[in-house]
């Protein structure tokens, strides 16, 4: 079944003025087309046309190095849209989630801070997540590469910022910690972190 490229959950300009509607246009419409369309040309012949895209990904970061940038990079958009909304982000986190980050990581300040701290730390392309451990449960701040996201390491995302110079440099050229703290200070959507959290470890099968 091929892959599609979803709907923006928001309009275009519900994001001003922490990310611009052009920004969005380019990167939904243009950017993540192109890693849903390259994704179901080569996932053809592969016999991973009927697995869910975890799986297939899963299976293609083994296996298939240029289908998984594709199929990961897919994965990571569908959630990176969910996790912005309009008045999001602040320390209004519902509170089991809330309870784990005071445990795991010191509290919303320290989270903070350390997110932030990891996306500039990113050398070039990439991504920064908030992820839980699949065998503790614990959560942790970790940077990947380009495409790369926690799955393929034994972990679930919870939340995760891109860093690639597309998602912000309309809006912020080379500013990008400016971007990174409008992202958690004015975009994140708590609500779905938090149902990431509630739902537990993905544990797809590697």
């Amino acid at each position: 079944m091929p892959f599609e490229l979803p709907e923006l959950p928001y309009a275009y300009d519900a994001l001003d003025p922490y990310m611009s509607a052009e920004t969005l246009e380019f990167h939904h419409d243009k950017h993540h087309k192109a890693y849903v369309d390259k994704g179901n040309e080569l996932i053809a012949g592969t016999g991973q046309e009927n697995a869910s895209l975890e799986e297939a990904m899963v299976w293609a970061y083994k296996n298939h190095p240029g289908l998984f940038n594709q199929l990961g990079q897919h994965f990571n958009h569908i959630h990176f849209w969910n996790w912005m909304k309009k008045d999001g982000g602040g320390k209004s986190i519902p509170g089991g989630l809330q309870t784990k980050i005071n445990e795991d990581l010191g509290g919303y300040d320290a989270f903070r801070s350390e997110f932030v701290q990891k996306g500039i730390g990113q050398f070039g392309s990439g991504w920064v997540w908030l992820a839980m451990d699949d065998g503790s449960g614990k959560l942790e701040i970790v940077g990947t590469p380009n495409g790369e996201n926690p799955v393929v390491h034994g972990k679930t995302p919870l939340l995760g910022c891109d860093v690639w110079e597309h998602s912000y440099y309309i809006d912020y050229r080379n500013a990008r910690p400016k971007y990174l703290e409008a992202f958690v200070d004015s975009l994140i959507n708590w609500d779905y972190v938090a149902e990431r959290f509630e739902k537990g470890p993905l544990k797809i099968a590697a």
